[in-house]
């Protein structure tokens, strides 16, 4: 079993460069089955969950091929198959963005309900709404989610809750339907609008993504072209959290630093210094840190992703900080990592009490998901000691070589297989 090793504590300096967004590319590459010719797609970071996903498309059918580092070509054109493997589609959430394209596609897709990380429930309900309201029959089965559609019809779609994934699929399966359909109370997060950027520029006609109303007004065909993802946000994030509470000095390269105000608002707060410029951030963690409370909502609000790695930065300010977990019901579980190496937190529903100041010892700890399986990294460059960590798949679901980022950032951090 691979593991990463970390050994503590290390303050982090220098430049790293961060790629494209991983909440915007599982959603992107299954987008692709709606177009009928080659999309070119740049900025591609080289994680396993995009690998799932040319994994699913290559044996549904369509031509995947890597011309470059970073840029992927993907024809979709003879692909007849709408039925997503199980093996693959049980591995992670986003698997569920092939409803919304085989069923605007094709008018039918069958696949299994989504896996990932564990972090509570994960309803299907507004998706399944959504599809309905174009005019699909949707049941479950034996595990599966199974739409079918005679004909998609432009609808007035409210949906019952915040949802990125059901914003998503419900722009998705509204491309090719006929006429308009207007999507209220949608998510507003950077990675829906790159998706509706890129089927736009594929020849969709969506309007409005970003803001709470967006409008799709269906198209009879998408034609292939070129796309280049957006940089991730919570990569980005997660190496500011990492210089903060290392006390380094980074700058983070390739960055939208709009898409960073929420993140950069609380950092600040804690008495971090960042400087932003027109792609680049740069992070100065030299000073004190101050306590601070943090509630995660919804873009603009402050990310859930980011939670586990702000919990981090908290164990090194000076007092008692919050957080609030106010997305998912079960995202703490990170905590009792962390307390092994000697953290003072304490968790009550969906409140987590952190009293920074202490001493950080090193200690075996498993990434309990993707998100916290960062912050036992960012905890281990912190601790006195050697950190192990264990479970590290989930890591490589959305972090690009991050031991190799780390170590040119100064960390002594090593990839250890078998």
């Amino acid at each position: 079993m691979d593991r990463i090793v970390v050994n503590g504590p290390c303050c982090l300096n220098g430049e790293v460069e961060i790629t494209g967004g991983k909440n915007a590319i599982v959603a992107i590459l299954p987008a692709a089955m709606l177009v009928d010719g080659v999309c070119r797609i740049e900025n591609v970071p080289d994680i396993s969950d995009v690998e799932c996903i040319i994994s699913i498309l290559k044996a549904m059918g369509a031509k995947v091929e890597r011309v470059e580092s970073g840029t992927v070509e993907v024809d979709c054109s003879h692909v007849t198959s709408t039925e997503v493997p199980y093996e693959y589609a049980r591995k992670f959430r986003a698997s569920y963005y092939f409803l919304g394209a085989l069923l605007g596609r094709f008018g039918k897709a069958t696949v299994a309900m989504p896996g990932g990380c564990h972090l509570g429930a994960r309803p299907m309900d507004q998706h399944i709404k959504a599809f309905e309201q174009l005019g699909a029959q949707v049941e479950v089965a034996r595990g599966d989610v199974i739409c079918r559609a005679k004909r998609l019809t432009g609808a007035d779609i409210y949906l019952d809750m915040v949802s990125v994934g059901a914003t998503i699929n419900a722009m998705l399966a509204a491309t090719k339907a006929e006429g308009l359909t207007v999507i209220e109370n949608v998510a507003k997060e950077p990675h829906i609008v790159d998706v509706a950027n890129f089927l736009n520029s594929m020849g969709a006609n969506i309007r409005g993504a970003g803001t709470d109303v967006i409008k799709v007004q269906g198209v009879g065909a998408l034609r292939g072209g070129s796309y280049a993802v957006i940089p991730d946000q919570i990569e980005a994030g997660t190496y500011m959290a990492a210089a903060a509470a290392t006390g380094g000095k980074v700058l983070v390269k390739n960055v939208i630093p709009k898409h960073m105000e929420c993140i950069t608002a609380k950092l600040e707060e804690m008495g971090v210094s960042v400087t932003e410029f027109d792609d680049s951030i740069l992070i100065d963690g030299t000073a004190s840190l101050k306590k601070t409370n943090i509630k995660t909502m919804p873009y603009p609000g402050f990310p859930t992703d980011m939670q586990p790695q702000m919990a981090t930065v908290m164990l090194r300010a000076e007092g008692t900080s919050k957080i609030n977990e106010g997305v998912w019901d079960s995202r703490f579980k990170y905590t009792e990592e962390l307390i092994r190496m000697g953290a003072d937190i304490s968790v009550s529903g969906k409140v987590a009490t952190i009293t920074g100041g202490k001493e950080l010892l090193g200690a075996p700890v498993r990434a309990c998901d993707l998100r916290a399986g960062a912050a036992m990294v960012i905890a281990g460059l912190m601790a006195k000691g050697t950190t192990t960590i264990e479970d590290i798949d989930h890591i490589r679901r959305g972090y690009e070589r991050i031991v190799e980022k780390f170590q040119g950032l100064g960390a002594d951090i090593t990839l250890i297989k078998g």
